[in-house]
């Protein structure tokens, strides 16, 4: 999958760098989910409570991926990248040293982590300005992959939880984000190519474009199916068939490598296919592993394939939105991907929530699950409407060099 002429066509310490900054960047991101349990029993809190805990960093994530997305455009990727690590870095340890004595302050532990969430829209920008057109797929889908993240914090937060304490995971968690840090700054390259800053007016013109908004809107299904499930699994599992924290953690780890690996499967698929033609297939297999999970199945391990199935599907979405995306907004693929990545966290934030509260109101999680289901189909119906004029319109938009979108 990886040729010689991707290699020879970008910068790989560059692409490294984007990868390992954006992968533990998640993996802080969503650390209140695997932690989520221990937290909920400290502060006693309803399912409802839960969500919205789990639901807090994902929405702040997903509103300063634009503020990233425009400071990219700025100032460079890079330099926007060292600012989110040290905010983030910094909240870590103020938060293990001064302790969280209360589902408050958890909150607003959330809204600092939502700063790791933002890397989104700093990663993916640093890797793609590096590559041409014809490997924008494959780069994107192995920076984007560092949302593998989410698996390492299911994987060890419920662990080192256990032994330690889960005040002091957060404390621990500062150290790989700490090494993350400083291979960022020894790597990591802006592309000698860089667009010219532009006014916050002109930035937000691309709101003018319909294309801009159903982009928003496909990587709100993929991406917020992604990382709401990430968020929630681990409750998930441990309120619906009694897994110990430890246990659902590496269940959800189970879904959320599979979701994550498969991102740059997606991405190289949209480039061989056709990110629409990927895209359909996607939305829906992830509608149908959804619904299914939406009944509670005989068994967790029932429960664990079917989830997995949806994380397969939602992961090379994730890739496959990020294909058409530089295609379609090639100079404004800063502030783009700061808008997706924006609606993907909105995505996010509702999914987690809406489980907490469905769980909270109905005593099941199947409303949750059966609405992100009903917005995956709504994903499919507009890509089919939009596929004929996008086949059309989008080679002539860039030039005699635009590629030829494959539908």
């Amino acid at each position: 999958m990886i040729s010689r002429d991707f290699l020879k066509a970008g910068h790989t310490p560059t692409l490294f760098a984007a990868f390992l900054y954006f992968d533990l960047s998640f993996m802080v991101w969503v650390i209140l989910g695997p932690l989520g349990v221990a937290i909920a029993k400290d502060f006693h809190l309803d399912p409802a409570q839960k969500g919205l805990m789990v639901a807090i960093p994902v929405l702040a994530g997903a509103l300063l991926r634009l503020v990233n997305g425009v400071l990219v455009d700025r100032i460079g990727p890079k330099k926007t990248g060292m600012i989110s690590q040290l905010i983030v870095l910094t909240g870590l340890v103020l938060a293990w040293a001064l302790g969280i004595h209360n589902y408050h302050q958890v909150l607003a532990l959330g809204l600092v982590l939502g700063v790791a969430g933002a890397s989104f829209a700093v990663a993916l920008p640093l890797a793609s300005r590096w590559y041409p057109q014809e490997h924008q797929g494959l780069a994107l889908g192995i920076a984007g992959a560092g949302n593998s993240g989410t698996a390492l914090a299911a994987l060890f937060a419920p662990i080192l939880a256990k032994t330690f304490g889960w005040q002091n995971v957060i404390g621990l968690a500062a150290i790989p984000l700490a090494i993350a840090f400083v291979v960022y700054m020894l790597l990591a390259k802006d592309a000698p190519e860089q667009p010219a800053p532009k006014t916050l007016v002109e930035y937000m013109d691309v709101l003018k474009v319909p294309d801009a908004w159903w982009l928003m809107l496909l990587y709100a299904v993929t991406f917020g199916g992604f990382v709401g499930l990430a968020s929630s699994l681990t409750i998930y599992f441990n309120a619906e068939y009694g897994l110990s924290p430890v246990i659902a953690g590496f269940f959800t780890a189970a879904c959320v490598f599979a979701g994550s690996f498969i991102r740059p499967v997606g991405g190289a698929l949209a480039d061989r296919f056709g990110g629409v033609r990927t895209l359909s297939f996607v939305f829906v297999l992830a509608a149908a592993g959804l619904a299914t999970a939406s009944f509670q199945l005989p068994s967790a391990w029932i429960a664990l394939a079917v989830l997995m199935f949806s994380m397969l599907a939602l992961g090379a979405g994730n890739g496959a939105v990020f294909q058409l995306a530089p295609q379609r907004f090639r100079k404004e693929i800063g502030v783009m991907t700061g808008l997706i990545g924006m609606t993907g966290g909105v995505g996010g934030f509702y999914l987690a929530s809406s489980l907490g509260m469905a769980k909270k109101l109905t005593g099941s999680y199947q409303i949750g699950f059966l609405g992100f289901a009903a917005l995956a189909v709504l994903a499919l119906v507009a890509l089919h409407g939009l596929k004929a004029r996008w086949r059309a319109v989008w080679p002539t938009l860039h030039g005699a060099d635009a590629r030829p979108i494959r539908v």
